[in-house]
Parts: structure tokens; C-alpha cells; sequence
């Protein structure tokens, strides 16, 4: 019964389509509550998908990841373009459900209730993280894991897998780049005994205080994506500038009926 319901439960969230990907509709408290309710009914690893104007750019150019996204079981609107284009489909988002936000405040609101796996990251970015969590909100962090730089073997993602497993982790934050993160996520998912996997990028760095994150109003009024640039201009730049560019000459092209991208 619990998985029925947890079933219709994604079935019931209100969601739009932007460029062919699907985004649902919701904010932090709903994915918490999704999340939770995974994790509750201990069924198939489910995973979420935390995407943005970026994502949904690079699904254009990779059909593959266009259905790795698609085939996520929770996709939220992690950007302030998503957030808009849902408004205007009709959908009363208020906010985004930005990545770090989500992460702070699943821990805020569960405290030591669950087991967590923190996955990506240099060593000293997830040991920080870890020391970070557990003294702020008391959460309980069974295990931690920097993959390489590139991509794994057989062996390795096996490896892996099980050093997951053994944790007996209810949660999998995944801390890697997207797609990387997603990749990662949809490929290793039935390997897994964690009902839920996170991709939440940046979320690492920032709750560990590597990174500086933007102030309020810039993240509120979409330029996060400016402050950023602003401190990373040779890692950023091809993402915002080209990136955003291609995103708003797609949106034109499917406005105006002249191409679709539901394939």
C-alpha cells in the first residue's frame, strides 16, 4: 500500500514542460515530504534531479541526458528562469528550490532522524561538510566518498556501491556537476539500497564555507548566475554566457512553433 501511495503521490504533483523536460511544480516543503516519504515506504532508490536553466540547456545538445532527466522521479525548479516559465504555465511557485537551501533545510527539519552518504567532492570538501552538518543540525553522516576526476570502472562503481550499501544510508547527497551528477545518479541507482539519491551540485562547497553563496536578493531576482560569473569567470562563463544565450534562442524557437523539442 505505502508504495501505491508513494506512487500517487508523484503522479499527483503539478509539473510543466520547458524544452521537452519535464519539471515539477513544487517547492522545498514538497520535495522534503517526497523525499521522506521514500525513504518511509524503503522501496526502489528513487532520485531527484535538482535542474536549472543550465540542465535543461545541455539536455538540448545530449538526448541522453534529455531521458536521464525526464526518467528522474522528482525534477525541481533549481533556477529562477524555471521558476518564471512555471508561473507562467500557470503554477503558483513563489521561490526556486535552490540545492543548498534544500539540503540545509532537509537537515534543519530532520535532524539525526535519517542515515546520510555524502558522495563528490575533494576529501577535505565532504570531511568539512560532514563536521559542518553534524555540528549544526545533529545529523548523522554514516559514510562519505570523493570519486576521481573522471570516469569509473566497473570495479570502482561496484566498489562504490557497496561501500554505500554497508553504510546503511538513507539519503545519497551527490555532489557532483551537471550532468555528472544526474549521470551518476540514474546509472548507479538500482545498484543502491538507499531509497533516496540528491543531486545538488554546489550545495558541498557552499554549506561547507568553500564558496560564497550570493546574496538574498540577487538569488530571488535570478542573478545568482551573475555573482557567480563574477567569481569563477574561467569556469562560468560558457555555461552563463553561451548557455544562457542558446536557452533564450530555444525558448524563442518554441514559443513561436517554429521547432519542438519534445523528442
Amino acid at each position: 500500500m505505502a508504495m501505491t501511495e508513494s506512487v500517487s503521490m508523484l503522479l499527483d504533483l503539478p509539473r510543466f514542460k520547458t524544452l521537452g523536460v519535464r519539471v515539477h511544480a513544487v517547492q522545498i516543503p514538497d520535495t522534503i515530504k517526497v523525499i521522506e516519504r521514500w525513504i518511509s515506504d524503503r522501496g526502489d532508490p528513487r532520485f531527484v534531479a535538482v535542474t536549472g536553466m543550465h540542465g535543461v540547456t545541455e539536455a538540448q545538445q545530449d538526448r541522453e541526458f534529455k531521458h536521464i532527466l525526464n526518467a528522474a522521479d522528482l525534477v525541481v525548479p533549481d533556477g529562477m528562469p524555471l521558476v518564471w516559465l512555471g508561473r507562467r504555465s500557470g503554477h503558483a511557485l513563489p521561490r526556486r528550490v535552490y540545492g543548498p537551501e534544500l539540503m540545509a533545510t532537509f537537515f534543519e527539519e530532520t535532524g539525526s532522524t535519517y542515515k546520510h552518504f555524502l558522495y563528490g567532492g575533494s576529501p577535505e570538501v565532504v570531511t568539512k561538510l560532514a563536521q559542518t552538518l553534524g555540528a549544526r543540525y545533529g545529523a548523522d553522516i554514516v559514510g562519505s566518498h570523493s570519486p576521481p576526476f573522471r570516469e569509473l570502472t566497473r570495479t570502482e562503481s561496484l566498489s562504490t556501491a557497496a561501500l554505500i550499501n554497508d553504510s546503511g544510508a538513507d539519503v545519497v547527497w551527490v555532489g557532483l556537476s551537471t550532468p555528472k551528477q544526474e549521470r551518476w545518479m540514474y546509472e548507479h541507482r538500482y545498484l543502491l539500497r538507499a531509497p533516496a539519491l540528491l543531486g545538488v551540485g554546489a550545495a558541498f562547497d557552499l554549506i561547507a564555507g568553500v564558496k560564497r553563496t550570493a546574496p538574498r536578493w540577487m538569488q530571488e531576482n535570478g542573478l545568482e548566475w551573475l555573482y557567480r560569473l563574477a567569481h569563477e569567470p574561467r569556469r562560468l562563463w560558457r555555461r552563463y554566457l553561451v548557455g544562457g544565450s542558446r536557452f533564450l534562442s530555444y525558448l524563442a524557437l518554441e514559443r513561436s512553433g517554429i521547432r519542438s523539442f519534445d523528442q
